[in-house]
């Protein structure tokens, strides 16, 4: 994309209460599943342009006014919702938390200069996106602790075991491995595949669709939805680098095609498992959580998947 292109699709976005997957911010990240067709022959932007429209996105998560989001929790929002609401976004909130720290391996084991600075972009951004949440819990009064070490550990009481897999057997195994030898690329390939192509590809942004489109249908919480909205963008800017990377890798060795594929099959049915609350039957695929069945949910992740899987070069 030409960079006059890209400066004038970051300033231009849809009409309030469009579909996130129709916004030309959103569109400008190239993530393949916000592009039309099937994913392949999708122009992937390069390292130098991604970091161009990180610039060009910053967001200040102190601009944000919890005050109406207070009333609504409190005031509009029955007690069982609250709970529902809370527990949907722990793993966000933690989630944010465990992988700042565990891009810096990642970050150091890039084998391009300007892929290690596109990565300390996205530790700034996911250091930003644990004070967004970290500000709603405490300005809304979401928990009853009191700094922010206290509600992260308030929250992770919610997470599914599943979610402990992810993070800290499946995605730590493969940064320990990159601390230790950085010039692991399969390491480095499985824990991108973990990372941007499941973690934040198919789980974060599936969650994000659907939690910001409840929210604006309901006309709940305006500040968390617009906070919550540029931390979907940043990610979705975070999984085009994702599937730029892997196709480059793929290119470069089918090594990591394998390597890409075997992580895939291993960790696809934990992120299943996190994808349904504990209090929902592993059958029940039509029971509705927000106005949205869970088969509607697994089927919006598996599909994106497909369309970056498509763009890289695989299936």
């Amino acid at each position: 994309m030409p960079e006059g292109d890209l400066q004038e699709a970051t300033r231009s976005t849809a009409a309030p209460g469009a579909g996130l997957t129709e916004r030309e911010d959103f569109r400008a990240t190239s993530d393949p599943a916000l592009q039309g067709g099937e994913g392949r022959g999708v122009e992937l932007l390069s390292c130098r342009q991604l970091y161009q429209l990180w610039e060009r996105q910053q967001w200040a998560t102190q601009d944000l006014d919890f005050a109406q989001d207070r009333v609504d929790w409190h005031e509009r929002i029955e007690p069982d919702e609250r709970y529902a609401r809370m527990y949907g976004l722990s793993s966000f909130f933690v989630g944010e938390q465990r992988v700042a720290a565990e891009l810096g391996p990642m970050m150091w084991a890039c084998p391009a200069e300007e892929e290690r600075v596109f990565l300390c972009t996205q530790i700034a951004d996911e250091a930003r996106h644990v004070a967004f949440f970290d500000r709603f819990y405490s300005e809304v009064g979401v928990l009853e602790a009191d700094h922010l070490e206290g509600r992260l550990q308030e929250t992770s009481e919610h997470l599914k075991e599943e979610f402990g897999a992810l993070f800290d057997e499946m995605l730590h195994r493969r940064v320990v491995r990159l601390a230790q030898e950085p010039q692991d690329t399969e390491a480095l390939v499985e824990a991108v595949t973990i990372y941007h192509m499941v973690i934040e590809g198919m789980l974060a942004l599936t969650g994000q669709h659907f939690i910001i489109d409840y929210n604006e249908r309901m006309g709940t919480l305006p500040a968390f939805v617009q906070g919550f909205t540029n931390v979907a963008r940043d990610e979705h800017r975070h999984v085009a680098f994702g599937a730029r990377f892997l196709r480059d890798m793929v290119a470069a060795d089918e090594r990591h095609r394998t390597a890409i594929q075997r992580t895939l099959a291993e960790v696809a049915p934990v992120a299943d498992g996190v994808l349904r609350p504990n209090w929902v039957d592993p059958s029940e695929d039509d029971l509705e959580l927000f106005g949205v069945r869970i088969s509607e949910t697994r089927a919006f992740a598996a599909n994106a998947l497909q369309r970056r899987l498509r763009a890289i070069g695989l299936g």
